[in-house]
């Protein structure tokens, strides 16, 4: 009887694969609402690892799964998706009831993200609570390890993973995040798993053993040196207290909200080098950190160096996310401020020792602990390799997203009142203890706007929400505050240890962990900012000198946008001219490369408008940050651009001579950037070789070529004769022909290969301007106007003939 139950399973896995493949989508998602439902646990243990890679796609791509990230609310499918995969659906039930057998199901330890990966191969086990105590070893090596996770951490794993696994999609599918299921999916498992109302509704199915149990210790025969002590998991501490479930149920439930915010934000933004990672949590730099503390404290013990040097941007991985990853990594950090921000008044004031539920512990401890440091440096690895166009506005919104926590504390306030009210006093905390987010991303935007196209609205608009947000009253004190805090000498805080303690009422924040330990805010700053840079980093103050005339660069190439964008807009009916209809008769501008300098296609009218009214804004609000003469500096700009457009429009950009030519310097490639000058664009190849242009027939160029070629070919000896003669012939032939100086000339403006330069030289004949538009009308107009006079078309020909010859026997040089 034990072998037909045995194989129950296998034949229900086969059935229900034949039916994925057979079956409309709704029967099969009915089918299997129906098989969650109605078979134990044991028979669903393995349907599961299929079903979940059936919907997310496997690890590897080959895969594809439900496509979630191009379903959209338009499509029939949708609905049917939603309600299977929702919190309360039929696949998070089915996750529950073999949490509930507490059933492992493997992960590749190759399918982790890089640093992670390499580490463990390494032999060196990160300093992460989602890998504790859940490797498996193989026999055949560390290469071919794989983590052990639960139901409910294998499928939020599966889930997170499809965001950052290439897939094969089919040609013709196109991305819309924000409507995607995928993303509604992430906001809908925020919002359920770490609520910023009530509690985390508690799971349908209970444990086996009624409570759930630290997981057990590492043993000692595993072969890791480890990063040092790992970070204990907030679940571990407070369930290691919990003798029942009766004790505290709200505990039991917490662990689903930490094992869904460790696997996002490990799949999400943990994507660096390894050496960032031993930088960062290896044991001799929290060592060398502590002992920095307590030689600032006690003075009797000097700072250790850690290993290792060079800055954050020298250890990066080679990682580019795209920008529908950083719209959901943007997701998840405007939820968890919400989460944060939550907290009730009662929990922040109250006292250490107080008891509080494990969720409102979660609040106080998110963000500092959990998102912080990765996120850091996720974002500075984005501001570095982003492409400098305009699709870097997702990254710089996730930065102002985490920069501006007070946005997100569900209060209703008019957009204008809180714009002239400022930033609470309560988040100078906040500010200090993310001094780099501020002050490290606010160089590094710098660094990238410098380079940028400024008369480009969209890049404006950058500057504009950037200016704006530095902007806010009281934000530039309290990081002005926080630099002088991190920048305080040792032996003042010598003197002030033992004046101010870490309480609610001075320093205390719910957005760090509230320890035993007594420290003070400056202590506070000096860790945030040695344990993201390392010991050896050399801090750039933003309100420095250095960086005071990067932002007076700024400034400048800011003002000379605007007068490149109002050059653009006074031109645009001049444009609107040379491309009217006469332009198709050759009328109009025939420079291929003729557009307007720094501008776009839709730069024009309204745009042009919102440009120079984003320059405007942001050069206030960067006076307003820096505290800046808004009437000194405006007219000095305007002396500086209105004498650069009178005397240097017409002038070559800021170069100098290198062995190749001419290499353009900072300043040249900020004129050129920002149109105000340029660099004379003219063809200087072979004339017969040049494209062909709007005002030339395609079929006949291509025919008086070969024609031209041929006669070239055949007759080019007598044609060198001709033109060596000194007499009137030569003259004549030197006119009507190709000439030496003409190809000379070019030479000098443009190198040339020996070979191209000798063709170039040779007298030749050439009939291209035959097949311009603009000629054939002329030659159609004459031949109506002899018509009158009643000729024929061979006398029509032969005395159009003469007097073109007539007209350039006048013209040439030798009468002149």
């Amino acid at each position: 009887m034990a072998a037909p139950a045995m194989q129950q399973p296998s034949f229900l896995l086969a059935n229900l694969k034949i039916d994925s493949t057979t079956k409309p989508f709704l029967q099969c998602c009915q089918e299997l609402v129906k098989v969650i439902d109605d078979y134990p646990a044991k028979e669903l243990h393995l349907i599961f690892p299929w079903l979940v890679e059936s919907v997310f796609g496997s690890l590897d791509g080959v895969i594809v799964g439900w496509n979630l990230r191009f379903l959209q609310a338009c499509s029939n499918q949708y609905n049917i998706v939603m309600d299977f995969l929702n919190p309360s659906g039929p696949m998070m039930k089915l996750v529950y009831k073999l949490q509930a057998e507490e059933y492992k199901y493997e992960i590749p330890v190759s399918f982790l993200p890089g640093p992670v990966k390499v580490s463990i191969q390494e032999g060196v086990l990160p300093d992460c609570p989602l890998l504790n105590n859940k490797l498996h070893f193989p026999l055949s090596g560390l290469q071919t390890l794989s983590l052990a996770l639960n139901p409910f951490e294998y499928y939020m794993f599966m889930f997170a993973s499809s965001l950052i696994t290439p897939k094969n999609y089919s040609l013709g599918q196109h991305v819309s995040s924000l409507d995607s299921a995928y993303f509604v999916l992430v906001d809908t498992y925020l919002k359920y798993f770490l609520p910023t109302e009530g509690s985390v509704p508690p799971s349908p199915f209970t444990y086996k053993r009624g409570s759930v149990s630290p997981p057990a210790p590492r043993a000692p025969s595993v072969p890791f040196a480890g990063y040092g002590i790992h970070s204990t998991s907030l679940l571990k501490r407070h369930i290691s207290h919990q003798p029942s479930v009766t004790a505290d149920p709200a505990a039991q439930e917490i662990w689903r909200s930490e094992a869904l915010l460790q696997v996002f934000v490990e799949m999400w933004l943990h994507h660096y080098s390894l050496e960032m990672y031993q930088k960062l949590q290896s044991p001799q730099v929290k060592l060398a950190l502590l002992q920095y503390r307590l030689s600032m404290s006690s003075m009797l013990c000097q700072p250790l160096t850690p290993p290792g040097s060079g800055t954050l941007d020298t250890y990066q991985e080679p990682f580019t996310p795209t920008e529908e990853h950083v719209l959901v990594v943007r997701l998840l950090v405007k939820h968890l401020h919400a989460f944060s921000c939550s907290l009730k008044p009662e929990q922040v004031s109250s006292s250490a020792h107080s008891h509080t539920s494990p969720l409102e512990e979660l609040k106080r401890v998110v963000v500092h602990r959990f998102v912080q440091q990765k996120l850091y440096v996720f974002l500075q690895h984005c501001f570095g390799h982003w492409p400098l166009d305009a699709s870097f506005r997702v990254v710089l919104e996730t930065w102002l997203s985490y920069i501006q926590p007070w946005r997100y504390t569900g209060e209703k306030t008019n957009p204008q009142t809180d714009q002239n009210k400022g930033v609470p006093e309560k988040w100078s905390l906040f500010v200090q203890e993310n001094l780099l987010m501020y002050t490290k991303l606010f160089q590094g935007f710098l660094n990238r706007v410098v380079r940028t196209d400024l008369v480009n609205v969209k890049n404006a608009l950058m500057v504009f929400r950037v200016a704006k947000v530095f902007a806010q009253p009281n934000l530039s004190e309290m990081i002005q505050k926080g630099e002088q805090l991190f920048l305080e000498p040792e032996h003042v805080l010598h003197q002030r240890q033992h004046q101010c303690f870490l309480s609610p009422g001075h320093g205390g924040s719910f957005l760090s962990a509230r320890q035993p330990v007594v420290t003070d805010r400056v202590f506070r700053v000096k860790s945030h900012v040695y344990g993201l840079e390392g010991q050896d980093c050399q801090y750039k103050q933003m309100f420095g000198t250095e960086l005071r005339g990067t932002v007076l660069k700024l400034i400048q190439i800011i003002n000379q946008a605007r007068q490149t964008a109002k050059k653009i807009s006074d031109q645009s009916a001049e444009v609107a001219a040379n491309n009217s209809f006469m332009s198709w008769f050759g009328m109009g501008s025939p420079d291929l490369n003729y557009t307007f300098n720094g501008g776009e296609v839709d730069d024009t009218g309204v745009c042009v408008k919102k440009t120079h009214e984003f320059l405007e804004r942001s050069l206030d609000y960067l006076c307003q940050i820096f505290r800046l003469n808004v009437g000194q500096l405006s007219q000095l700009m305007a002396t500086l651009g209105s004498g650069q457009d009178d005397g240097n429009s017409k002038q070559l950009p800021d170069c100098v001579q290198g062995k190749n030519g001419l290499i353009l310097t900072d300043l040249g490639r900020m004129q050129v950037i920002n149109g105000l000058r340029r660099f004379e664009i003219e063809y200087q190849g072979d004339p017969e070789l040049q494209p062909i242009r709007s005002y030339e027939n395609a079929i006949l160029v291509r025919l008086f070529f070969k024609i031209s070629s041929l006669v070239n070919e055949r007759f080019g000896g007598h044609m060198d004769a001709l033109c060596s003669r000194p007499d009137f012939l030569g003259q004549l032939g030197r006119h009507y022909l190709a000439s030496p100086e003409a190809a000379a000339d070019g030479m000098r403006r443009s190198p040339e290969t020996r070979l191209t330069a000798e063709r170039n030289r040779r007298p030749r004949l050439s009939l291209r301007m035959l097949a311009s538009y603009r000629t054939l009308l002329m030659l159609l107009l004459l031949y109506l106007f002899v018509a009158l006079f009643s000729f024929g078309p061979m006398s029509s020909t032969l005395l159009i003939l003469t007097g073109g010859f007539l007209y350039g026997l006048l013209s040439c040089p030798v009468w002149r």
